[in-house]
């Protein structure tokens, strides 16, 4: 339901109402098909948050040290390109920023982690991955959705891949989807903070 609402052809209404509509729609869906007996509790919550905190400083360590190492032919060519999909008049809107950065911290964790961690890394080992207990390790399951979640990540391909490496190792170590989202939330909270304290759109793909 996330893609399919990303998706959706952008109007001027649309532009102001997307954000709040994709947290009630999307958090009311993973509520109702939130996996019985799977708690939504992080059991290491300290150490999520400071993966995600590393996590956040991964994302934007590259471009600290080097402003134009986004802008070679491996980040920005016909694919994809570095920049934000919102609309300057988009970005200059309070209401924006504050749905926004709402969605990226509390339902993209949740509907991300449950396809990503909860789904396909199991579902990979095995096609009824009800089977499968969560965190449960397979090299192919590993790499493939490590692979697959920096590909969503277009121009940040690289460093999507290695947070998705760091994500499915968490999920590895501890078995705990709510860790797990926890990481997800922090790392999407303080990239959204970061963004919006310096204007740093990019980010915002």
């Amino acid at each position: 339901m996330l893609l399919a609402l990303i998706a959706l052809p952008k109007s001027a209404w649309f532009t102001y109402w997307e954000w709040p509509t994709q947290v009630i729609l999307v958090g009311a869906l993973s509520w109702f098909t939130w996996p019985t007996g799977v708690s939504l509790r992080p059991e290491h919550w300290l150490k999520s948050i400071a993966i995600g905190a590393l996590v956040f400083v991964l994302w934007i360590g590259p471009e600290l040290i080097d402003a134009n190492y986004r802008h070679t032919f491996l980040f920005s060519n016909r694919l994809w390109h570095v920049g934000s999909s919102l609309s300057a008049e988009a970005l200059r809107s309070p209401s924006v920023l504050f749905w926004r950065t709402v969605r990226a911290s509390t339902v993209v964790p949740v509907a991300e982690e449950l396809f990503w961690r909860a789904w396909l890394m199991r579902w990979l080992i095995h096609n009824d991955f009800h089977k499968v207990p969560l965190g449960a390790y397979a090299p192919m399951a590993f790499w493939v959705t490590a692979l697959l979640f920096g590909a969503e990540h277009g121009a940040y391909w690289d460093v999507g891949l290695l947070t998705g490496v760091i994500y499915n190792y968490w999920m590895v170590r501890y078995k705990s989807l709510g860790d797990c989202i926890l990481v997800h939330a922090v790392t999407n909270l303080t990239m959204s903070l970061y963004a919006i304290q310096l204007s740093q759109w990019q980010y915002w793909q």
